[in-house]
């Protein structure tokens, strides 16, 4: 018969390393206790549970048949590129120009006023040019987001029939049934 400390390599410190506990490597089992159309009733549902004293720290609200929607919001182009690189370059030579400013011995709001110019021209001058070398792709500007399907609010599988009373209640009570 073996020594089971001995089946164990030693660790840094010449003693036996001692394994993992083995009860939270799994999470508990959940359940879907509703479905929803969108994020907002899932949303409701979960406040609703948690109005109701529901341990809520036990459940979750999973997003699925997830998909990739790009809303385009309009035409990009070399002028609204310049206009952006301008923007974004101002910032840059406000920076600059602020750091210069707390160094400077001479008028530091010239000095700042002076990077923000500066970095504004550079910025429209870079960002005209980079529009331009794209060639005509990607000519407009959108908003991407995920959006699922649907919505299932889950639960650990010891508090499902609470949850799904609760969840009953709030239905019966919108069906407008006494």
């Amino acid at each position: 018969m073996t020594n089971p400390e001995s089946a164990v390599p030693p660790g840094p410190a010449g003693v036996p390393a001692t394994p993992p506990a083995t009860t939270d490597v799994f999470p508990a089992a959940t359940v879907a206790v509703g479905t929803y159309p969108d994020y907002a009733t899932a949303q409701q549902a979960v406040d609703h549970l948690s109005d109701n004293k529901f341990p809520v720290e036990r459940s979750a609200i999973i997003g699925t048949d997830l998909r990739l929607v790009e809303n385009v919001l309009g035409r990009f182009t070399t002028g609204r590129a310049a206009l952006a690189g301008a923007a974004s370059g101002a910032w840059f030579g406000l920076f600059i120009g602020l750091f210069f400013g707390l160094f400077s011995d001479s008028n530091w709001t010239g000095v700042i006023l002076l990077g923000l110019a500066i970095g504004a021209v550079w910025g429209a001058v870079f960002g005209a040019i980079a529009q331009a070398m794209t060639g005509g792709r990607r000519d407009f500007t959108s908003r991407s987001s995920l959006q699922a399907s649907q919505y299932a609010v889950v639960v650990d599988a010891e508090v499902a029939d609470q949850a799904r009373s609760l969840l009953t209640s709030i239905n019966w009570r919108a069906s407008g049934a006494s």
